[in-house]
């Protein structure tokens, strides 16, 4: 049995997810935001909805899955400042505007140019538009923060999940595809349609990107 064989089976005893890794970090990053609407993007089961909705007044979850929209559902039915809606984002009519727009491990789900340019369309004057995205490895560092990752994933796994798993975390069930896209062309595309974005790498196979609509054109940098 090799060892990334092993390391797979490890992590499937002790998973954690990638995406709620995140989750205290976004809301630290969305302080100072008018607390209006918000709109999460490829929300799945909601983890991340219920962390916004101590944040906003109103959240807005698009989630085109049939089976995890029907969960995130059911799970925010009896609040009334939580919507979900059961489509796809390139679906989404919505005629008000949002102060924060989250997309957690969506982004490469979707067309990257024409879907940075709708949501920056989405976001009120001095909004803020965060993303935590999945990127493909293209260059050395990539491969470098890949091996630290794969090192660490299963140590930060035994911390936040001790006991051996019996079945797949309800948070990691909604579908899952890997990215086409690279850091370069991430950078590219945020250049011209959320330009000012700060954009950087970070461990375990992800990159987090922050746009405000209030910025004047900036560059984008590491």
């Amino acid at each position: 049995m090799g060892v990334i064989t092993r390391l797979d089976g490890f992590n499937r005893r002790h998973p954690w997810s990638h995406n709620d890794h995140y989750g205290r970090w976004i809301l630290r990053n969305l302080g100072g935001i008018r607390s209006g609407r918000a709109l999460d993007v490829g929300c799945g089961t909601g983890n991340l909805i219920d962390l916004l909705r101590t944040r906003f007044d109103v959240v807005v979850g698009v989630e085109p899955d049939p089976t995890t929209s029907a969960a995130v559902l059911a799970r925010f039915v009896d609040d009334e400042n939580v919507i979900i809606e059961a489509r796809r984002i390139e679906d989404f009519a919505s005629v008000a505007k949002y102060d924060a727009i989250t997309v957690v491990a969506a982004l490469h789900h979707l067309p990257l140019e024409e879907s940075m340019k709708r949501l920056s369309s989405l976001l009120e004057p001095g909004g803020r538009l965060v993303v935590v995205g999945c990127y493909r490895s293209t260059t050395v560092t990539d491969g470098l923060l890949s091996v630290l990752a794969a090192v660490c994933n299963p140590v930060v796994g035994v911390v936040k999940h001790r006991q051996a798993a019996v079945e797949q975390l309800k948070s990691m069930t909604a579908p899952t595809a890997e990215a086409g896209e690279s850091m370069a062309d991430v950078r590219r595309a945020a250049a011209r349609y959320l330009p000012g974005s700060r954009i950087k790498r970070r461990l375990f196979w992800r990159y987090t990107l922050i746009y405000d609509a209030r910025l004047a054109a900036a560059s984008v940098g590491e």
